[in-house]
């Protein structure tokens, strides 16, 4: 055991520095089941095509004070699939989120080259991504501003890369997003050569979590999340656990730095624990004079039977050998 809690205080010292309260990327309390949205790396790593939805509700109630605006929406779709004859997996990220009177559409193909390596698998994975974002719905302070954007929206090319090493009991993974740090552009009020101009930021996420086994009925997954806006210095940090009972049903508590608590409920289903239902749920307990009390989160995952080794072994006879 001793090896297995210096794993997680070695990377917990990694992690500790870096925290600050702040939220960049979408959240989702479910990322310990969500390996292919912070690398790329993940891809295939696992063996078996899974498939992954999400839906978060941030903020349950909060309302803007007029027109657009109120709680952060955000929809993930995910799917990751090995290519085992060549060693290598590919993935699929589609995501929309809402955030005011900005929405953000966003998909993503990866690709993940892999390793065996130290009884393990390492994944080295990079991405395509293509973003639309549209702004709109605000209102001037004074009228005929012309810094107010107007109904518009952009779409450009970015990339990624990352690495994710999964072992039988563990796992680590890093994730970069946005490394050619494309601008989008939108225009200022109808008929206007003015524009405004929003960069989209390099984000950084390292992930980790060990399984222990407590007893023949229940394991247990401690689990930590970074998430870094490189650009900008600014960090969020949250860690939990979660324990399986009869490898059957889940549930967890976290806590996001600053920020939530969370908890989390989940069963699995159909046979090989094919089919997963998971429910999410955070106490705000920072800044709840500006926020709702409560978010909400599921997930539906389903996974594919790992590929059967059709190889057959060689049959050894006193005579022959083929």
């Amino acid at each position: 055991m001793k090896h297995k809690s210096g794993f997680l205080i070695f990377l917990f010292g990694l992690l500790v520095p870096f925290l600050t309260q702040a939220q960049q990327l979408p959240q989702f309390s479910h990322y310990g089941f969500n390996g292919q949205f912070i690398s790329p790396g993940y891809a295939g790593v696992k063996g078996q095509t899974e498939m992954n939805v999400l839906y978060r509700y941030q903020w349950l109630g909060y309302d803007g004070t007029f027109d657009a605006g109120g709680s952060p929406k955000t929809a993930l779709f995910t799917v990751s699939a090995p290519l085992t004859s060549l060693k290598s997996g590919i993935g699929l990220v589609v995501m929309k989120d809402e955030i005011g009177a900005v929405d953000i559409f966003n998909a993503q193909l990866a690709y993940s080259y892999h390793l065996s390596l130290a009884g393990g698998t390492l994944g080295i994975g990079v991405q395509g991504s293509l973003t639309n974002m549209s702004k709109g719905g605000y209102r001037a302070n004074e009228q005929g501003d012309t810094r107010v954007p107007f109904n518009s929206s952009d779409r450009k090319f970015d990339m990624g890369g990352g690495l994710w090493y999964q072992h039988e009991n563990w796992y680590a993974g890093v994730g970069i997003t946005n490394l050619l740090g494309t601008s989008y552009q939108f225009e200022n009020r109808e008929q206007s050569e003015e524009r405004g101009t929003v960069t989209g930021e390099k984000h950084l996420m390292v992930t980790g979590g060990y399984e222990v086994e407590l007893s023949d009925a229940v394991d247990v997954i401690p689990t930590v999340l970074l998430k870094q806006d490189i650009n900008a210095g600014v960090t969020s940090f949250e860690a939990g656990a979660r324990a399986t009972f009869n490898d059957k049903f889940w549930g967890g508590a976290g806590y996001r730095f600053g920020e939530a608590i969370t908890g989390m409920l989940g069963v699995y289903l159909l046979k090989d624990n094919a089919l997963s239902f998971g429910y999410a749920f955070d106490l705000t307990t920072l800044g709840t004079d500006a926020k709702s009390a409560t978010s909400h989160e599921v997930m539906v995952g389903y996974r594919l039977p790992k590929p059967k080794n059709n190889t057959k072994p060689p049959i050894r006879t006193p005579r022959y050998f083929f």
